[in-house]
């Protein structure tokens, strides 16, 4: 269990996150709904530790979780909007970099998980091209199996589907639906009102740096009079 409890965190003495709080189990998925600037990709950020918090109290299956090593660790995941991939490296390549040299892994094994985890997203046949090569489709799945091939507990996603088509945003479901199945914690952030309504989770909706509504995807579809502010947001009103 993550649990994120009392988060804030400002810029130039504007607060982007306003005493935040959440607690995301192994096996579920959280999504981050909300306009852009509510402050949902700076929590995301806050996680991987690309961001100091100004304050707030993080743990992990009931241990405090210290997020200055959580790169070194790989205790965190974090699948970019962009990919940040390296453009100018094979599929296959981008998966061994960081397993070779992050994870200390032989060339040999690095292959190895590299090859199980692109046939696992379909990229296999892709592997000796370039990552700027790929369909954005492509891109995103090489994103979360370089994310993946790292072993994280947590999985953080921003904006997965900003540049995909309504096909592939199923697929995106899916994937993420996957990780949570798989035992992961998962987190989303995202603005697409699509996505959430392809996804079993528990959403949050933010505002001005705060969660003003959560609700669970089956409550939110069994008593949507409940929840008028994410009703509100998805129906764009």
């Amino acid at each position: 269990m993550l649990k994120i409890e009392h988060l804030s965190k400002s810029f130039n003495d504007k607060k982007i996150i306003d005493d935040v709080s959440l607690t995301v189990n192994h096996g579920e998925i959280a999504v981050l709904l909300g306009s852009s600037g509510v402050g949902k990709s700076t929590l995301l950020r806050v996680l991987n530790n690309l961001e100091t918090p100004d304050a707030g109290a993080f743990t992990l299956d009931g241990k405090p979780l210290d997020l200055t090593t959580v790169n070194k660790n790989h205790t965190v995941g974090f699948v970019f909007q962009n990919f940040n991939l390296f453009e100018n490296l094979t599929v296959e390549q981008n998966i061994t970099l960081a397993l070779e040299k992050v994870a200390g892994k032989s060339h040999a094994d690095a292959v190895t998980i590299a090859h199980n985890l692109l046939s696992q997203y379909g990229l296999a046949d892709k592997k000796n091209m370039y990552a700027s090569s790929l369909s954005g489709g492509q891109k995103q799945r090489l994103a979360l199996a370089r994310t993946l091939a790292l072993q994280p507990q947590i999985i953080c996603l921003d904006e997965p589907t900003s540049a995909l088509d309504p096909l592939l945003t199923n697929h995106v479901a899916q994937s993420i639906q996957d990780l949570a199945q798989q035992g992961f914690i998962v987190l989303v952030a995202t603005h697409d009102t699509s996505l959430i309504e392809r996804l079993k989770a528990t959403i949050y909706l933010m505002h001005q740096g705060k969660i003003v509504q959560s609700a669970t995807s089956t409550d939110l579809a069994d008593r949507p009079e409940k929840y008028g502010l994410i009703k509100q947001f998805i129906s764009g009103n």
